[in-house]
């Protein structure tokens, strides 16, 4: 099993910053593939960004450019760096892992299988 803390998410002005981090505990694998969900109220969970253990990044269109995703083994954090946010962005943010390797749909999230409680962002 595999425990996923989020923390980084605050309120912040159109043009800001924000980096979320992700820390996992638990279970440790070598194969495994790490997400950013994002969802706004009345609307479905999207995927923002996944990394896997092959070092392969994805990123939804909307974010490109502006948001980077990092993970960082020492620490077995995930990092999302978040830079001239927008009103659009704002959601509760989550960090998602599953164990294998993602080579198909990695920004869907019905392959996931360990979720964190999410961390709210708000751009106003």
């Amino acid at each position: 099993h595999v425990q996923l803390v989020e923390s980084g998410g605050g309120l912040v002005q159109p043009g800001g910053s924000l980096r979320l981090s992700c820390e996992a505990g638990g279970n440790i694998y070598s194969r495994w593939t790490m997400a950013w969900f994002r969802q706004a109220p009345g609307s479905e969970r999207e995927g923002v960004a996944s990394i896997d253990s092959d070092g392969t990044i994805n990123y939804a269109d909307s974010v490109t450019g502006r948001f980077t995703i990092a993970y960082e083994n020492a620490k077995r954090t995930l990092y999302l760096e978040m830079n001239t946010l927008k009103p659009e962005d704002t959601a509760m943010y989550y960090c998602a892992a599953t164990p294998i390797v993602l080579t198909v749909s990695p920004l869907k999230a019905r392959p996931y299988k360990y979720w964190g409680q999410g961390t709210q962002v708000t751009v106003s």
